[in-house]
């Protein structure tokens, strides 16, 4: 079947004439068109869309869709707003994982995303099999993930900050683990479900478990993924504890490299972002969690000029506190556009960090571009709402009069929204149930 997206309005491919649009076959990009194609099956009139690659969301934690504005964690920096939020998550049941994996799954495609990172770390006695339910849970929606099995080992009775109902034993973290990769990670190009491996931070378990992890990852051709650099008081915690700053412990551990991503990365300095450039590390900014939290400014052109690759994450939906891709996309650019000057940050700039920046720091070159192979993840957007009226170029107006919803969204080949509506999915029924689960655990807590 051979899918004609007709003569776009406009569409992000830099470099290459796609005025006639795209030919999609067998769920990658078959053709890239100049003129119209002589055979076609279906055809999609794109002559009012904005066409962009799938956006790809680098960090979330999904779970947190149920605490989203807990006037406890309000007007607080990271580590107060943890202790507040830590007592609550540790009552996470199997239904709210279900149910948190699925609303912002829904959420996320709404917005364009094709693509999520999932950074899940709360287990518990009640609650060791997370990652299974997650995967189960994403089945039926139809967004490609990767399923980051988190871990803390060190609760408050050994100085960490999580309850100590919410850590495991590294022996049991390093088995399920195993499981996990055995049974889910597909290290294909395309694949629809991956794993990572995450502790929730380098200081929320040992050095020994930092080590097996990363050799674990390596075994099975696995993603690492960890916070780091996220705030000051972090940085001066490490200091305490280690005598080293943050990226000198990682190092040490030998985590950095290709296959490693780090969300935050804000307090760098200059031969530290050299130091990550030159082993391959990326980085996952997200802009809305840390000036909700008050965290500082991720340094995205110096980062870049070391050789490093940006993505963007939405981040907790505790933090943030939405799971919209397209917004957060608008939010890097007037961010890094307040740090650096609005001569230097370009709607480019933003567009590439939410796509082609996204998917290499994640390792899955094959998405985050409209170019003939590339997996057929495409978002589709109107600039025709009343925010919009008066635009001269669509693809500025996307981001510059905060478009905020998708309206069709392919994911390898297949539409998972239509008409600004997810495919299959009662929404209506999802955020009731949703909603009821979210206000019994507050109640439990």
């Amino acid at each position: 079947m051979k899918l004609w997206i007709k003569e776009p309005l406009a569409i992000f491919t830099p470099g290459l004439d796609a005025s006639a649009g795209l030919m999609i076959e067998n769920g990658v990009i078959a053709e890239i068109l100049d003129r119209p194609p002589e055979h076609f099956d279906e055809c999609l009139d794109a002559s009012a869309l904005v066409v962009l690659p799938g956006l790809i969301n680098g960090h979330h934690h999904f779970y947190q869709t149920l605490t989203r504005a807990v006037p406890a964690a309000g007007n607080q920096s990271l580590f107060p707003w943890l202790e507040a939020l830590y007592p609550i998550w540790a009552k996470l049941s199997p239904d709210d994982i279900f149910l948190s994996t699925q609303l912002a799954a829904a959420e996320l495609l709404l917005s364009g995303c094709t693509t999520a990172v999932d950074h899940h770390y709360v287990f518990s006695d009640e609650l060791t099999n997370a990652t299974e339910i997650q995967v189960e849970a994403i089945n039926s929606l139809g967004l490609r993930s990767i399923f980051c099995r988190g871990s803390m080992s060190l609760g408050q009775s050994q100085g960490g900050l999580p309850p100590d109902r919410v850590t495991q034993s590294e022996a049991d973290i390093l088995v399920h683990s195993q499981k996990m990769l055995e049974a889910h990670h597909d290290p294909s190009p395309g694949a629809m479900i991956q794993i990572a491996l995450a502790p929730c931070s380098p200081f929320s378990v040992s050095k020994t478990l930092m080590l097996e992890t990363a050799a674990l990852a390596a075994a099975y051709g696995a993603g690492l993924h960890t916070h780091l650099a996220e705030t000051l008081d972090e940085n001066a915690f490490c200091q305490d504890l280690y005598e080293q700053r943050p990226l000198d412990y990682l190092e040490e551990l030998g985590w950095l490299g290709p296959k490693t991503w780090l969300a935050h990365g804000i307090h760098f300095n200059a031969t530290e972002m050299q130091r990550l450039g030159a082993s391959g590390t990326s980085i996952t900014h997200c802009p809305s969690s840390n000036m909700i939290l008050g965290s500082g400014i991720c340094r995205t052109l110096d980062l870049m000029a070391a050789g490093v690759e940006i993505g963007l994450g939405v981040d907790g939906a505790a933090s943030n506190d939405h799971s919209n891709l397209i917004l957060e996309t608008r939010q890097a650019l007037l961010l890094q556009r307040l740090h650096y000057g609005s001569d230097r940050v370009s709607i480019e700039h933003a567009l590439r960090w939410a796509t082609s920046g996204g998917a290499h720091a994640i390792n899955r070159p094959e998405l985050g571009q409209i170019q003939v192979g590339k997996q057929a993840d495409l978002a589709f957007f109107k600039v025709d709402g009343i925010q919009h009226s008066g635009h001269h170029d669509p693809l500025a107006s996307l981001l510059l009069s905060g478009t905020d919803r998708a309206e069709h969204v392919l994911v390898q080949g297949q539409w998972r929204v239509r008409d600004g509506a997810l495919t299959g999915v009662d929404v209506a029924a999802l955020k009731f149930d949703h909603h009821q689960a979210a206000k019994k655990l507050m109640a439990r807590h």
